[in-house]
C-alpha cells in the first residue's frame, strides 16, 4: 500500500507550507490513480482558493520564461504585466475548462415525442493545439436524433457545452470525440453528429505557414452512423448552410 501525503487527504491540508499548489493537486490525482493530461478537466482535486495560487505559481514560472527568453521586463513597459497577463489567460480563458466544473445544464423531457433530425450551428469554437499551445478557431455543428425518451437541453447550453471542452490544449479529433461523448451521455439520442472544421494556427504561424489549410472531421454515432440515408441528409443541409 502506497502512502498517501498528507496534502491529499480529505480534510485539512496539514504538514505542506511552502509546498507548490500544481504540486498539492498533481498528488491528489495521482492518489485517486487519475490521469491529468492536457485535455482532461482536474476541477474536482483543485480545493477553493487553490486556481488564485495556482495563478501566483503560473505567473512566477513564465516570469522565469521571458527571463530565458532574454526580455527585460523591468524597463520595457510592454512586458511588465506580461506574466501576470499570461497566466491570466492560459488560467480563466484558453484553458479554463481543465480547471472549473461543468457548466450546469437544464435538461427537459421530450414531451412532444420528437423524433426528426435536428442541427445545432455553426457554434464558434476556440481551443488550442496541445503540440505548440497555439490556437485552434473554428466551427463546430451538431446533429440530434432524439427520441422519445431523449432529453432536451437548450440552444446556448450546447455552446457553454463545447466552449468548456474546447478550452483545453487538444487535438482536434479527441476534441471532437468528447463532445459527441458528452452530448450523448446528457440526451441519450437515436443519433448523433459531431463536424468540426478549423484553422490551426500551428500551420499557419509557424511551420509550413499554410495560412489556407483547414481540418474537417467528424462523430457519428448511433443512426448516424448506421442510416447512410440520414447522414446524408445532414451533410447536405450543413453543405446548403455553409455556402
Amino acid at each position: 500500500m502506497s502512502t498517501v501525503p498528507p496534502s491529499v487527504i480529505d480534510g485539512p491540508v496539514v504538514d505542506d507550507a511552502g509546498v507548490p499548489v500544481s504540486r498539492k493537486i498533481r498528488e491528489r490525482i495521482k492518489a485517486a490513480q487519475q490521469r491529468f493530461h492536457a485535455n482532461d478537466n482536474i476541477s474536482a482535486f483543485i480545493r477553493p482558493g487553490e486556481l488564485e495560487a495556482l495563478l501566483d505559481e503560473v505567473q512566477g514560472k513564465m516570469a522565469g520564461v521571458l527571463d530565458s527568453l532574454v526580455i527585460d521586463t523591468d524597463s520595457d513597459h510592454n512586458t511588465q504585466d506580461t506574466a501576470r497577463r499570461v497566466a491570466k489567460m492560459y488560467l480563466q480563458e484558453v484553458f479554463r475548462g481543465r480547471y472549473v466544473p461543468q457548466p450546469p445544464v437544464t435538461e427537459f423531457p421530450n414531451v412532444e415525442h420528437l423524433s426528426e433530425l435536428m442541427i445545432v450551428g455553426p457554434i464558434t469554437v476556440r481551443s488550442a493545439c496541445s503540440h505548440h499551445l497555439c490556437p485552434i478557431i473554428g466551427k463546430l455543428w451538431i446533429g440530434i436524433m432524439p427520441n422519445e425518451h431523449s432529453a432536451l437541453i437548450g440552444l446556448s447550453k450546447y455552446v457553454r457545452l463545447a466552449d468548456w471542452i474546447m478550452s483545453r490544449p487538444q487535438i482536434q479529433e479527441e476534441a471532437v470525440t468528447q463532445v459527441a461523448d458528452l452530448l450523448n451521455d446528457k440526451m441519450q439520442p437515436d443519433g448523433l453528429a459531431v463536424i468540426m472544421e478549423a484553422d490551426h494556427f500551428c500551420m499557419g504561424w509557424r511551420g509550413v505557414k499554410d495560412m489556407d489549410s483547414k481540418m474537417i472531421n467528424s462523430v457519428m454515432r448511433g443512426s448516424f452512423l448506421k442510416d447512410s440515408d440520414l447522414r446524408r441528409e445532414f451533410l447536405a443541409l450543413l453543405s446548403q448552410r455553409k455556402s
